[in-house]
């Protein structure tokens, strides 16, 4: 039997009641499909912070890379100031553990549950790969004359040519594999008869960013003729946000930076029916990935056993995929699919019609 160790860091406010649900709902996953979980708890998070002062030691990153997979709940305190816990904790892995990959898989499970008029399932239904490593969130800039009228701030974006190049391969070879090689059904006719069976858009602004967006251009079209298969387009970043709003199923993968990633993903979350069910991956294809839920610590609910914990799940799911366990993760999904649409009231906190605990009891037993 296959065994897999796995980090687990629940976090704070409602991330480590979210975190036992999708823990129990893997567990289940991992008994019908023939695998053992071994979970190792961590309590990285804002309590810790407040006791000790310490966000992350060191020793914790070495610890942590052993692991194939790390699950987070949440990150964020009322009483630490933003930013300590999301920069210390979830960066830091990022970045330390060199998870160059943000993957977010945006699906709609059922038409009520999406603002968009007259779209269904059928039209919100693809994959953002996000840049994870670099772009304006690598850090790079400073201040002159802080405090003064003279003040300069400077945030620099940093895009090499490994980062970008690795980002986009994933992507390629994402798209590449989507649906067994069955043509996507956004796909033209005279696409399908040329042999392509995948779109994969670029994200960019090439317009206006011409020094990091001509990299990614040159990188993007240099990349695509290896990859006869994948329809390769491109659409500024600001009209991928209206044509999420207009028309979603123009879009099968999208590769992007970090900053734009950050972003349309957010207004992505929305179009499949909020941060309730969004999840994402933290991905190091040759290290350790971090899965988790979109949304927040919520700590106004913590407790109260009414926040949602499909994102958590659907987190798992990911979780498993990357595992390997493909088949365990489908069956999630299926499961996730049938209890929202044969359960779940709403997808808000509080208004599910089951409580978090008993959600995830749902989901287990329809596995």
């Amino acid at each position: 039997m296959k065994s897999y160790d796995i980090a687990v860091i629940g976090g704070d406010g409602t991330g480590p009641e979210v975190t036992a649900e999708a823990l129990k709902v893997s567990e289940a996953a991992a008994k019908k499909f023939g695998f053992k979980l071994n979970w190792h708890q961590y309590d990285f998070g804002g309590e810790r912070y407040l006791k000790t002062g310490e966000v992350l030691p060191d020793s914790a990153v070495t610890e942590l890379r052993k692991f194939k997979a790390i699950f987070l709940g949440a990150v964020g305190h009322p009483q630490v100031k933003p930013g300590i816990l999301e920069k210390g904790i979830l960066l830091r892995l990022r970045f330390e553990l060199e998870q160059y990959i943000n993957l977010r898989p945006v699906k709609l499970y059922r038409v009520q549950d999406c603002p968009l008029k007259d779209k269904g399932p059928e039209h919100v239904d693809f994959i953002v790969v996000r840049e994870n490593n670099e772009g304006l969130y690598a850090g790079a800039g400073g201040n002159l004359f802080k405090g003064t009228p003279n003040e300069v701030a400077v945030q620099e974006s940093i895009n090499t040519r490994r980062g970008v190049d690795r980002c986009l391969k994933y992507a390629f070879e994402l798209a590449k594999r989507q649906r067994g090689g069955k043509p996507w059904k956004g796909l033209k006719p005279e696409d399908v008869s040329a042999g392509k069976t995948a779109q994969l858009t670029l994200c960019g602004k090439t317009n206006v960013l011409t020094y990091a967006f001509d990299l990614w251009w040159r990188g993007f079209q240099e990349m695509a003729t290896g990859y006869p298969t994948v329809k390769s387009d491109y659409a500024h970043v600001d009209a991928i946000c209206m044509w999420f709003v207009k028309n979603p199923e123009w879009f099968d993968v999208i590769v992007t930076d970090n900053m734009f990633g950050d972003i349309i993903t957010d207004l992505a979350a929305m179009i499949q029916g909020g941060l309730g069910v969004a999840a994402g991956g933290n991905i190091n294809p040759e290290g350790t990935s971090m899965f988790e839920p979109m949304g927040g610590s919520a700590p106004k609910y913590t407790g109260q056993n009414v926040i949602n914990p499909i994102a958590a799940i659907n987190a798992a799911g990911l979780m498993l995929d990357s595992l390997g366990e493909t088949k365990a993760a489908q069956a999630i999904e299926a499961a996730v699919v049938n209890i929202i649409n044969t359960k779940i009231k709403s997808l808000a906190a509080g208004k599910m019609g089951y409580g978090t605990r008993e959600v995830g009891d749902l989901v287990a037993a329809a596995l």
